[in-house]
């Protein structure tokens, strides 16, 4: 049940920026007033609910080893209250559809998409899907393009993580046993496959082409990932792949944002410092004015802890830093009623403990989805 509320004493960031006043809300979304009953929130601040725009940390909820969770449903729904307990009231969950098997595999795509379906409406963060195709994967595009249209899934980013120089070369890729594992193929089939689809490799641009022209037709939003050069990032946005998930170079940033394009990088790197690949600096780029949103990618928490270190670093004032977490990511899905505490928009947003910086309260479209702390006592009427 949505709550009608009146929230005072607060620091809110509003769309014009941070200030106090009343933030009303009533039947799940932002109200310019309500006649309803007032919470002192005094000594807490309220942010806008964060719009995950990729991430893939939902993989240790539904398949923590093999075997381990036979109800993906269930595992769906502990990874939404973890989402919750981040502040994320939006959630892309990017799933792979990659000869890579395992986790990464059609079938896991097909069982993942259909246990999401059946459990999203009992959860309050609203959990959405990317679909990855990996794009020498050719023989499947039928397969892939059916699932997007059966689940509705309105955002698609092409990949390629086939080792294209060693497999040139006639070297054996690396780690080649333990992507057979993952895969349930033996080194020997495994690195058959991988040969075939890299000897079709020059079939891949039109066939990816013709895709990218049918999935847009059907309204499906299209990115690139690991973009590494400005002719990369050219050739994608050529075939309307319009989003430019964490560009390798600095080089290939300033190709998306001459474009066009929407950048997305990791918080992750933010926190890291640097990218566990060595690729550029997240740092580096958001000082240079080249990110439009923030991605959990594989950590969850780091996404509201990026954005208040980015204001405590001095990179970007606490209102820039914080829209990279929410209104940026919501513009580029294209999803216009959250991602600002506007009147009219969903009533997603999050308070944190003025002094600490601690997360301690989540509401997603006007439900409690996450609270804990002295918080609680301030809702329920009991203050300490």
């Amino acid at each position: 049940m949505s709550l009608s509320l009146r929230l005072t004493g607060a620091q809110v960031l509003w769309p014009e920026g941070m200030g106090e006043g009343d933030l009303a809300l009533a039947a799940g979304v932002i109200a310019p007033q309500a006649d309803a009953r007032a919470v002192d929130l005094s000594g807490y601040t309220v942010l806008p609910g964060i719009v995950d725009i990729h991430g893939d940390g939902f993989e240790r909820h539904v398949a923590p080893r093999r075997g381990a969770m036979k109800d993906m449903a269930g595992g769906l729904e502990a990874c939404a209250a973890e989402l919750a307990a981040n502040g994320i009231t939006t959630a892309v969950l990017a799933q792979f559809f990659s000869w890579e098997g395992g986790l990464r595999g059609p079938d896991f795509a097909r069982d993942m998409l259909d246990a999401l379906a059946a459990m999203r409406d009992r959860v309050e963060s609203d959990l959405r899907v990317q679909l990855r195709l990996e794009t020498h994967l050719l023989d499947d595009y039928d397969a892939f393009e059916a699932l997007v249209a059966a689940h509705d899934v309105d955002y698609v980013v092409f990949n390629d993580h086939l080792p294209h120089d060693r497999l040139a070369a006639g070297r054996k890729p690396a780690r080649l046993a333990g992507t057979a594992l993952k895969s349930r193929r033996s080194p020997e089939a495994l690195l058959a496959l991988m040969q075939e689809m890299h000897a079709r490799r020059e079939e891949v641009p039109g066939a990816v082409a013709a895709l990218a022209d049918r999935l847009a037709a059907r309204g499906v939003r299209l990115g690139s990932h690991d973009d590494h050069t400005a002719g990369d990032r050219a050739a994608w946005r050529a075939r309307g792949a319009g989003i430019s998930e964490f560009p390798e170079t600095a080089e290939a940033a300033e190709a998306a944002r001459t474009g066009g394009d929407g950048i997305v990088l990791g918080a992750p790197n933010v926190m890291r410092g640097g990218s566990h690949k060595g690729n550029a600096s997240a740092l580096d780029l958001i000082a240079m004015g080249l990110c439009d949103a923030l991605a959990s990618d594989y950590h969850y928490p780091s996404l509201w802890r990026a954005a208040l270190f980015l204001e405590q670093a001095g990179v970007v004032d606490l209102a820039g830093a914080w829209a990279l977490v929410s209104e940026g990511p919501a513009r580029l899905l294209g999803l216009e009623d959250r991602g600002t505490l506007a009147p009219g928009k969903r009533a997603d947003f999050v308070v944190l403990e003025r002094d600490s910086g601690r997360l301690v309260a989540t509401f997603a479209g006007g439900r409690v989805a996450w609270m804990a702390g002295d918080v609680a006592g301030r809702f329920l009427g009991a203050r300490t």
